[in-house]
Order: C-alpha cells, then sequence, then structure tokens
C-alpha cells in the first residue's frame, strides 16, 4: 500500500469498527510495529478513534452493535437486547447483552456491554445468527432459546410474532432437555 492510502483504506470501508487484526489485513502489513505506530498518529491527530486497546473506530459515531460483537470474538448480539427490538419483552433495555465465549461487563463511552457466556457449540453455531451491517445478531428465535438457556425462568410479554417452526429447527444445538420442556409450554 502506498504512503498517503493507508488511512483511506479504512475510511472508504463500509465497517465503522476496526481491530488491530482488521487493520493490518485492510493494509496487508506484516510490519506490526509500522501498523502501530501509524494508528497511534492517526488517533492522536484525531483522523482515527480510539474507542479502546486495539479498537479504532472511523468516528465517535460508531455502531454500538457493531463493537459489541468485535470485542469479544466469536460473539453475537441477543438475549434482551434483541427481545426487546422485536417487541417480545416490553422493558426499555439499555445494555447491550451479547453472547460470547466470556462473562463480562465494559462500559465504553457510557454504554454499557454485558457478555454472557454459552457453550461453544452454541456459540459457533450460526443458525439463527444474522449478519447485518457488520454485526452479528440473533433473530428473535435464537435470542429467545439463548435467554431461555441462560435462565431457568423467564417472562416473555408478548410471543405472537414467534416463529414456533424455526424455533424447534434451532433448539436441537443446545442439546438440553430442559429446554425442550419450557418450549414445549411455551408454544401452547
Amino acid at each position: 500500500m502506498t504512503k498517503g492510502n493507508y488511512l483511506t483504506a479504512i475510511l472508504q470501508s463500509t465497517k465503522t469498527v476496526f481491530t488491530f487484526k482488521d487493520i493490518v489485513l485492510i493494509w496487508q502489513d506484516s510490519n506490526l510495529k509500522a501498523v502501530k505506530v501509524r494508528l497511534s498518529y492517526y488517533a492522536k491527530n484525531g483522523d482515527l478513534y480510539k474507542i479502546q486497546r486495539g479498537v479504532y473506530a472511523k468516528n465517535k459515531n460508531y455502531d454500538k452493535l457493531e463493537l459489541a460483537t468485535r470485542m469479544f470474538t466469536p460473539s453475537y448480539v441477543s438475549f434482551e437486547t434483541v427481545l426487546a427490538k422485536e417487541g417480545l419483552i416490553f422493558q426499555y433495555q439499555t445494555k447491550i447483552r451479547v453472547a460470547s465465549y466470556t462473562t463480562r461487563e465494559v462500559e465504553i463511552d457510557n454504554q454499557i456491554y454485558s457478555f454472557n457466556k454459552i457453550k461453544n457449540s452454541v456459540l459457533t453455531n450460526s443458525i439463527g445468527v444474522d449478519n447485518i451491517n457488520g454485526s452479528s445478531i440473533a433473530t428473535k428465535e435464537r435470542a429467545l432459546l439463548d435467554i431461555l438457556y441462560t435462565n431457568t425462568d423467564y417472562h416473555f410479554d408478548n410471543l405472537r410474532s414467534v416463529n414456533w417452526k424455526r424455533v424447534f429447527e434451532i433448539l436441537p444445538i443446545y442439546n438440553n432437555n430442559r429446554m425442550v420442556k419450557i418450549v414445549g409450554k411455551l408454544k401452547i
């Protein structure tokens, strides 16, 4: 890549959030020290926004859902974040809830990201997870099952829009008899 095109290559991307690894791939530069120096320069000049160590954005108006799935990978937005957006629960949600390989809460730019551990066989199975604008986001059916996987007793406000055929297609990946019984009762 030629000298003046490093920043342009990032700014032309459809993504709004980039990890250090993403930038190395975009720039096709194996000199990691040079990449770090260049990124530090762009962040200090305000050309890039440094979100946290190893994570950058084009500016402060980055996509928060995209950031949620870039901090810890593999991961996808799920649980109450999706359920509230899809109208299955009516409670207002301020946290962005994410299925991940770890359990952790992170606050960045006044937004709380809550990561919930899900077993790897479920986490890495893409059934019921859509890629929307660079973010991996669970469908309402997958989010419903994720919440039932992590909570033994959960109340849903409105299940009319749920595609039960899709729920039963996704359910086997959890390999959980307790969930099968609960889903059977919810469908009635």
